[in-house]
C-alpha cells in the first residue's frame, strides 16, 4: 500500500532568562534534558540514551500506562556549542513509523538571556491527508510544550 506523505514545517520561538551556555547544557546532558524533556506525568519511561556528538545518537520511549508506545530515535548531524544543533529524528507509534524530520535548534544571546529559534521540517505518514495535518498540528503544539517545558526548567534552577 502506498501511504501518503505530508510535507510540513515549523519554527516556535522562546525568549528565555538564562544565557545561552544553559539552554545548550539542557539539551546536551543527559540527566538535566531527563528533567524537562518528557511525556506527562501519568506516562511510563522507557529506554532513555543520550550520546550528545555529531554523528551520536538518542532514543526516548514512553507512553501512557496501558496505552500507545511513543518511541524517539535522533541522529545529530551538527552542533556548535552555545549556538546550534541540527539533528534529525523518526517518531514510532506502536513500533509504526509517523514521521520523518529535520530539526534545526539555534540559540542566539538575547541581553542576559537567550532566543531559542527551533525550526522542524518533516514528512509525517499515516494514510489520509486530513489526519497527516492534525499530526502536524499536534506534533507543533508538542513541541510546545516541551520548550515551555525547557524554560520552566532553564529559568528555575
Amino acid at each position: 500500500m502506498n501511504t501518503p506523505v505530508t510535507h510540513a514545517s515549523f519554527s516556535l520561538e522562546r525568549r528565555l532568562n538564562a544565557p545561552p551556555s544553559r539552554v545548550f547544557h539542557a539539551f546536551s546532558d543527559h540527566p538535566s534534558k531527563k528533567k524537562w524533556f518528557a511525556g506527562p506525568p501519568e506516562w511510563n519511561q522507557g529506554e532513555s540514551s543520550l550520546d550528545f556528538r555529531v554523528g551520536g545518537r538518542e532514543t526516548d520511549v514512553g507512553g501512557p500506562v496501558g496505552g500507545f508506545v511513543s518511541t524517539m530515535h535522533a541522529v545529530y548531524h551538527d552542533i556548535v556549542e552555545n549556538q546550534r544543533i541540527v539533528y534529525s529524528y523518526e517518531m514510532l507509534l506502536d513500533g509504526e513509523r509517523m514521521s520523518v524530520s529535520l530539526s534545526t535548534l539555534e540559540l542566539e544571546p538575547d541581553g542576559g538571556g537567550t532566543l531559542l529559534t527551533l525550526t522542524e521540517q518533516g514528512a509525517f505518514f499515516t494514510g489520509t491527508r486530513d489526519s497527516d495535518q492534525a499530526q502536524v498540528a499536534g506534533r507543533k503544539e508538542g513541541t510546545g510544550e516541551l520548550l515551555d517545558a525547557l524554560k520552566a526548567y532553564v529559568e528555575g534552577n
